[in-house]
């Protein structure tokens, strides 16, 4: 996975922003199912299609990537990370995005309608505990609060 993450990254980049779009507003997972499905198919799209196209060089990469480091680092694997950036280019067009693409800001555009503004429901106060009320002696340490 992470040997195509960033052409992954690139090329479902749309529904992964929409997705990400849908979460943030609506705060509730269970409403962005569908967005959800559209990253899903993307990413099974790319990668059968990635595979398809470029085995040896992935599966080189993705080897080297696991193997040379604990940290999974990219920079043990420059050669092979060469030979599949050139294969995805060749063969599906897809090039390598520039280090930092991905944490540029960007505004999404959507089709989709805004969240109206939810407010929280209002619970009532927590009854204070009376003075009362019959505590048992704490078995170890002390319940008074130091101040």
């Amino acid at each position: 996975l992470r040997a195509g993450a960033y052409y992954f990254g690139k090329v479902c980049e749309e529904p992964s922003k929409e997705f990400m779009l849908c979460r943030s507003e609506e705060r509730d997972p269970r409403k962005c199912l569908a967005e959800g499905r559209e990253v899903t198919k993307c990413a099974l799209d790319f990668f059968r299609k990635a595979k398809k196209a470029c085995r040896k060089q992935f599966d080189e990469y993705a080897t080297c990537l696991e193997w040379s480091s604990s940290e999974m680092d990219y920079y043990h694997c420059r050669k092979t990370q060469a030979a599949l950036d050139s294969c995805m280019l060749d063969k599906l067009g897809i090039e390598r995005p520039h280090l930092g693409y991905f944490s540029m800001p960007r505004i999404p555009h959507t089709e989709r309608p805004r969240p109206e503004k939810g407010y929280r429901d209002d619970y009532p106060q927590t009854p204070k505990v009376e003075d009362d009320f019959p505590r048992t002696p704490a078995r170890v340490g002390t319940r008074s609060i130091i101040t």
